[in-house]
């Protein structure tokens, strides 16, 4: 197939999204809800769990390891702005991968368009982040860092987690329909990447030379990104090999996403 009509595809997929941008945002809430129906705090938990989290790591290098604050910055600042784009992105992956074996009622039905089940997770795991990087927003202005033009940059780096995003689920929630593994393997992954990326420490801790490997993980990016917007006033253009490097894997992911996605949407059904 040529690339043409992989172009018309993509526009096919925006262009039904928003013709259909109330099913769309109805399936967002209702994925949003049904996460943490039946419990009795319901939708806090998806706050609670997170702020559990950052409070805990907080305690443990602030409190215990009496951590000193990293590049000036007080350490609980640095933390969080590296932790809350790692959440969303944890989230998003793991969460989309489960999509359409979650909604397998929809894939028979021939005017639906499965491949926007991952993006519904991933904008249901956006309403947590966003009030968390409002949450994160109000803590730095409460330790002066006041609002400036590069808090923007933070639109910039969202969207580029949601094209890396998208990109993977697409791959991922298409493979765990006949490799069932998949889940377990994208956990695994996600666990070993939390650790492996310099979210609760430096990358400058690490000899020079080992940095290169580091940097090469994608997510390094976005959240260095986030600490470039909050803390460090950084352009993502004044990192041009990085965002050069950033957006041709992104992209790349992206493509083969879709291409697999649509490869395998076929047989769905059949496995199912």
């Amino acid at each position: 197939m040529s690339v043409k009509y992989y172009l018309d595809d993509f526009l096919k997929f925006f262009s039904h999204i928003f013709s259909n941008r109330r099913l769309f945002i109805d399936l967002v809430k209702d994925d949003f809800k049904k996460k943490y129906l039946g419990s009795y705090l319901g939708v806090f938990w998806a706050f609670i769990q997170p702020t559990i989290t950052i409070l805990i790591f907080w305690f443990v290098f602030q409190v215990g390891f009496k951590s000193k604050p990293v590049h000036n910055v007080p350490f609980v600042l640095w933390l969080i702005s590296g932790m809350i784009p790692w959440f969303f992105f944890a989230e998003s992956l793991s969460n989309a991968t489960y999509s359409i074996i979650q909604n397998s009622f929809l894939v028979k039905k021939v005017v639906f368009r499965v491949s926007i089940l991952p993006l519904v997770k991933v904008f249901s795991a956006l309403f947590v982040h966003l009030f968390f990087v409002i949450f994160m927003a109000l803590i730095f202005i409460f330790y002066g860092f006041l609002p400036d033009l590069y808090w923007l940059e933070f639109f910039y780096y969202l969207f580029a987690m949601i094209v890396f995003v998208l990109g993977l689920s697409w791959i991922t929630s298409s493979l765990i329909i006949f490799f069932k593994d998949m889940g377990e393997i994208v956990n695994m992954l996600l666990q070993f990447g939390f650790w492996m990326t310099p979210i609760f420490w430096s990358v400058n801790i690490v000899p020079k030379e080992y940095q290169f490997f580091l940097k090469l993980n994608p997510v390094y990016y976005l959240v260095e990104g986030y600490r470039d917007a909050f803390i460090y006033k950084v352009w993502f253009w004044e990192r041009p090999y990085l965002t050069l490097y950033f957006w041709t894997v992104a992209l790349i992911v992206f493509v083969s996403g879709a291409i697999i996605f649509r490869k395998l949407r076929p047989h769905f059904a059949d496995v199912l």
